[in-house]
C-alpha cells in the first residue's frame, strides 16, 4: 500500500486560498517557527509585561482568519506576513499602554551587527520610523519587516521579494542607517 506524500506548507496555502482549509492544516507545521519569532520580540520587553509568545502567534493566526484567503507566494512569504502581522500587535499593544513615552512601554532591540546592536528601542517609535521609512522606499520597508520582524535570512528574503541577494544586503543596509538616524532623532526630542 502506498503512502501519501504530505502536502507541503505551499500547497496547503495554496489550498486555502482556493477555499481549502488549509490554513488550519499550515499553523501546527509552522508553529514553533512562529513561536521563536514571537518569543524573539518579547525576549527584550519590559518587566511584567502580560503579553506571551503563544497569545502572540494566536492573534496573528485570528487576524489571518478574519482576513480571509490570502495568495501566499510560499513557506517564506507566509512567515513575513505573520511576522508583519505580530508586528501590528505589538505596536497597537504598545499604543494601547501608552508605550510611547519616553523609557516607558514596550522596549526592543535591533540587534543585527550594525547600528542598533546596543540600543534599544520604543516598538512605537520604530513602526513609526518604519513608516516614514515606507513612504519613502517601499522596498527598503519591507526588508526590514521581513528580516527584522520576521527572522528571514538574506537569501529567504530575496526570495520572498524576488529580488537578488546583493539588492537585498544592500537595502537593508541603507534601511537600518536610516532608521539608526531617526531612531536618534526621535530619542533626543
Amino acid at each position: 500500500m502506498s503512502q501519501l506524500r504530505p502536502k507541503t506548507v505551499s500547497e496547503l496555502l495554496a489550498n486555502w486560498h482556493a477555499g481549502d482549509d488549509g490554513l488550519r492544516a499550515t499553523i501546527p507545521l509552522v508553529y514553533d517557527e512562529l513561536r521563536r519569532v514571537a518569543h524573539r520580540y518579547l525576549q527584550k520587553e519590559r518587566p511584567g509585561h502580560t503579553l506571551q509568545s503563544t497569545a502572540l502567534v494566536h492573534e496573528a493566526y485570528l487576524r489571518l482568519e478574519r482576513q480571509g484567503t490570502t495568495q501566499f507566494k510560499n513557506r517564506a512569504h507566509f512567515l513575513a506576513i505573520c511576522a508583519q502581522l505580530m508586528r501590528q500587535i505589538l505596536v497597537e499593544y504598545a499604543r494601547n499602554r501608552n508605550a510611547a513615552k519616553r523609557d516607558a512601554g514596550y522596549r526592543l532591540t535591533l540587534d543585527d551587527n550594525v547600528a542598533f546592536k546596543t540600543r534599544s528601542v520604543d516598538m512605537v517609535a520604530l513602526d513609526d520610523a518604519l513608516n516614514e521609512l515606507a513612504k519613502l522606499d517601499q522596498q527598503q520597508s519591507r526588508i526590514v519587516e521581513l528580516r527584522f520582524f520576521g527572522g528571514l535570512s538574506i537569501d529567504e528574503t530575496s526570495r520572498a521579494l524576488n529580488l537578488s541577494p546583493t539588492t537585498v544586503k544592500r537595502h537593508w543596509a541603507t534601511a537600518r542607517l536610516w532608521l539608526h538616524h531617526q531612531m536618534a532623532k526621535a530619542a533626543d526630542a
